[in-house]
């Protein structure tokens, strides 16, 4: 009976555990086999121990050079696609204009129609318009479909705004540019590095847009599929343990400075 009791009380931080360890155990696993030495072309059965891979990490031809793409593609993608959100998110909250409730379910169409049916329709723009396929084609699919999800992750911080907060600081002499600048911006802030941080992330994992409209380009997830056809390298799973690492200390320094803050106005 204690023990019954006691699984009752922390039922809820069991279950959030386990789910955690579900969704992390993908991560797991490349991290694991980032240092095995396969004996055939398959990096999926674990031979040997080995940190080769982790010392040559660009030794597969192409590799760091579809990286680097992907890298270049995404910090483009998510400058345009926040910059253009941004706008619109305060656009759609600040301002009454006609067809503002079309845009307003517009918006939402990249995020629930399938990723095919975008990519064959900016497929079709590029090639009516005598568009090549290559970077710069790739790079306007990505700000078109990263855009909804910037429009939606500040408008959801812009609309939670206190207006009273703009108003005092118009009451004490603060000029337009000033007042967005020293409190709108500041506010919105966390909105719109939430919308960046999700738009890098989809740019540089995206596959089946990217594949409509590349060419002859390859970025890293094409780099990957194509790879996987002929036999994974090692150097994939060291790439995927990096980033994932990176990831997690933008998380960590993220609740950190957080914490700090609070203390500070505690």
């Amino acid at each position: 009976m204690a023990f019954v009791a006691w699984l009752k009380r922390r039922l809820v931080v069991i279950a959030g555990l386990l789910t955690l360890g579900y969704l992390l155990l993908p991560n797991i696993v490349v991290t694991v086999f980032s240092f095995n030495q396969p004996k055939g072309r398959f990096n999926y059965e674990w031979q040997e121990f080995s940190t080769a891979a982790w010392t040559d990490p660009c030794g597969v031809a192409d590799l760091c050079g579809s990286l680097s793409l992907s890298l270049q593609l995404a910090a483009w993608a998510t400058l345009g696609a926040t910059a253009l959100g941004t706008m619109i998110a305060f656009a759609l909250v600040r301002y009454r204009f006609r067809a503002r409730g079309a845009v307003n379910s517009l918006i939402f169409l990249p995020m629930a129609m399938p990723e095919v049916v975008m990519a064959a329709s900016l497929l079709t723009l590029f090639l009516n318009l005598g568009a090549q396929l290559g970077f710069w084609t790739i790079l306007i699919a990505h700000i078109m479909f990263c855009l909804s999800f910037v429009v939606v992750a500040v408008k959801a911080r812009v609309m939670s705004m206190d207006p009273k907060l703009e108003e005092a600081a118009r009451d004490l002499y603060a000029g337009p540019v000033q007042t967005f600048v020293r409190v709108t911006l500041p506010i919105a802030a966390p909105g719109i590095a939430a919308g960046a941080l999700l738009a890098f992330a989809l740019s540089f994992d995206d596959f089946i847009i990217t594949n409509f409209n590349a060419g002859s380009t390859v970025t890293f997830p094409m780099f990957v599929w194509g790879s996987a056809q002929r036999g994974t390298p090692v150097q994939i799973n060291v790439i995927g343990t990096a980033m994932f690492l990176v990831a997690v200390l933008f998380v960590v320094a993220g609740m950190v400075i957080g914490n700090r803050r609070k203390r500070q106005k505690a």
